[in-house]
């Protein structure tokens, strides 16, 4: 009777942090988007992009998507997950790909009317058919989920995040190596968010002992991904604003600043991710920090989309 009072017990607790965390979670998904534009660009006399809202919580949803089945895929790996959340990620991110695509087919603007989206843009310009494969990708992910074989999900995953490190860099010169850093950063960064929320989902359903092992197996990848999102986000942002103007750009620019923000976001989560390993190597409950870390890896997703929507940094 004790024993099943006590796993009730950790039943509600378990209830209770996951409905705080979703709470959290949706509060800064409605106001990352809706604030963050008029925040960032204040007083630096930009001029946000007139969709610049709706295409961050677009892209909000699709990135958050890539990272759920991202982690899934990683964590198939070991053991038995609980029950999946890649059908219904892939599904979502295939309706946010899908209205990124409208976007794009009406100008990159906020279509008023059927009439203002021209479905066959979409093909004769390079915007509009990386805007299709990222719809086409999420769909063949969400075949894959629903499948016998979901880890193929990998392979339409990998074209997802392709097509956006292509989009994200349309500049004349060496726009590969931009492509490449980007490829690299959000990979890790997906596997990174999406491998903490399927090992926190497993780690409940597993014997203490081996769910230590999971947590120390994450920790252990989590690192070497730390270190190449530190090396390409570095890279990348030198790329962008060349080293004599950063200290101007990241104040004075909303890019900057959105970006100095998801920096100090990042610096966090790896406070508490040495926190939690240092728990998890005396023995501790490890997993207070690490939930912590996941909440703010998902606010670092929704800044990081409402960055891909803001105006690019002046090169001087």
């Amino acid at each position: 009777m004790g024993s099943g009072a006590a796993y009730g017990g950790a039943r509600v607790r378990e209830v209770r942090r996951a409905g705080v965390f979703l709470g959290l979670l949706v509060v800064g998904a409605f106001l990352v988007p809706l604030l963050g534009p008029d925040l960032a660009l204040r007083g630096t006399g930009e001029a946000a992009a007139p969709a610049v809202r709706e295409v961050g919580w677009l892209r909000g949803v699709m990135l958050a998507a890539l990272c759920v089945q991202a982690g899934e895929v990683w964590l198939r790996r070991g053991p038995t997950p609980p029950r999946s959340l890649a059908p219904g990620a892939a599904l979502c991110g295939t309706l946010a790909a899908a209205g990124l695509a409208v976007v794009v087919a009406a100008g990159n603007l906020l279509p008023h009317s059927p009439g203002a989206v021209d479905p066959g843009a979409l093909a004769q310009r390079g915007d509009g058919r990386l805007a299709l494969l990222e719809v086409n990708a999420f769909g063949a992910a969400w075949l894959c989920a629903l499948g016998r074989r979901p880890r193929l999900a990998a392979v339409p995953l990998a074209l997802v995040v392709l097509a956006e490190a292509v989009r994200a860099h349309p500049e004349p010169s060496t726009p590969w190596l931009g492509s490449l850093l980007t490829f690299v950063h959000l990979s890790c960064a997906a596997l990174w968010a999406g491998g903490l929320l399927a090992v926190l989902r497993t780690v409940p359903r597993l014997p203490a002992p081996e769910g230590a092992r999971l947590l120390g197996r994450y920790a252990r990848t989590a690192a070497y991904l730390l270190a190449a999102l530190t090396a390409t986000g570095v890279a990348s942002t030198l790329r962008r604003m060349p080293p004599g103007t950063v200290a101007d750009q990241l104040t004075g620019t909303g890019y900057g600043r959105v970006l100095l923000a998801k920096t100090v976001l990042v610096a966090g989560i790896a406070a508490l991710a040495w926190r939690a390993r240092r728990h998890l190597r005396a023995g501790r409950d490890a997993a207070t920090p690490a939930r912590a870390e996941l909440l703010f890896l998902a606010l670092v997703v929704l800044v990081s989309a409402l960055l891909t929507a803001l105006p690019l940094p002046i090169r001087w």
